[in-house]
């Protein structure tokens, strides 16, 4: 597996500077978005799919372990504050449960029987998207869980960091990131983790974009939990309209800072030239 194999730039690495493991570490990640880029088409694939999914009513379920279940979890955690979705439509499945988000739980990852539960606890069906993710592409518990799913008849994914192997032949669609060997020898953590976070920000951006989850470039549906979110929700007003600040901060404060209830008023209140089309 490249993922374990040995990176002959980095065999001297204990007698680098941290200037010199810096700058090798830098050099090192542009594999990464050229890996990306070699599999857009997948990448596209795979977010109508998410987007399908989505619009029917289904959900998206990342399924990992270790490292990668720690991204599929980020990643699943984001989407409700950025596009204002219910916590349930991405969900991550993560091999030894939520404790393992915090801290490693190493031996969870080989418990298929585990996969299988956890993925029926979820009740899950075929409005559903199943995303299996796995730097070795090899992961008992991930592959189980994709396996599974393909039983079931559910569309699923997997996402793996090296060629031929078992998730990605097993999945309906098969997507390998060619990052490469580490810096630091198998430890995954690194372009591979890194590559398996910038293919599911594109898959599930892309999939809300596709949703109508944004207007623009704008994320009309952001929760304003705080005062920062709030802002952003005043500046994003003020981008769609002729709004002022205090007139923007005014009319979202009536709207229980709903952007598009908001941008509705707006809209309804003046001439189509002066307020952009939602």
């Amino acid at each position: 597996m490249s993922t374990e194999s040995r990176n002959p730039r980095s065999f001297g690495l204990d007698k680098m500077t941290a200037k010199e493991i810096v700058r090798l570490m830098n050099e090192e990640e542009f594999s990464v978005l050229n890996a990306l880029q070699k599999v857009e088409d997948d990448l596209a694939q795979a977010a109508e799919r998410v987007a399908q999914a989505f619009q029917e009513g289904g959900r998206a379920i990342y399924v990992g372990a270790g490292t990668s279940g720690r991204v599929a979890t980020m990643d699943a955690a984001e989407m409700p504050p950025t596009f204002g979705i219910e916590p349930h439509r991405f969900v991550a499945l993560i091999a030894g449960g939520g404790d393992a988000a915090a801290k490693s739980v190493e031996d969870a990852e080989d418990d298929e029987h585990q996969a299988i539960v956890d993925l029926n606890n979820l009740d899950v069906n075929r409005k559903d998207v199943v995303i299996g993710i796995a730097a070795s592409g090899r992961t008992p518990y991930v592959l189980s869980a994709v396996r599974h799913a393909n039983q079931k008849g559910i569309w699923t994914c997997g996402i793996a960091n090296n060629l031929d192997t078992p998730l990605t032949q097993s999945a309906d669609l098969g997507i390998v990131l060619r990052s490469g060997p580490e810096v630091l020898t198998g430890s995954t953590r690194l372009k591979a983790g890194t590559a398996q976070k910038l293919a599911l920000n594109r898959i599930s951006t892309a999939a809300m974009v596709l949703s109508g989850k944004v207007v623009e470039n704008l994320m009309v549906d952001v929760k304003a939990k705080n005062v920062k979110l709030k802002e952003r929700c005043v500046r994003i007003l003020r981008d769609l309209t002729t709004c002022t600040i205090d007139e923007a901060w005014e009319v979202l404060e009536r709207h229980a800072w709903n952007v598009r209830d908001a941008l509705d008023e707006v809209r309804s209140a003046a001439p189509a030239s002066r307020a952009f089309e939602v």
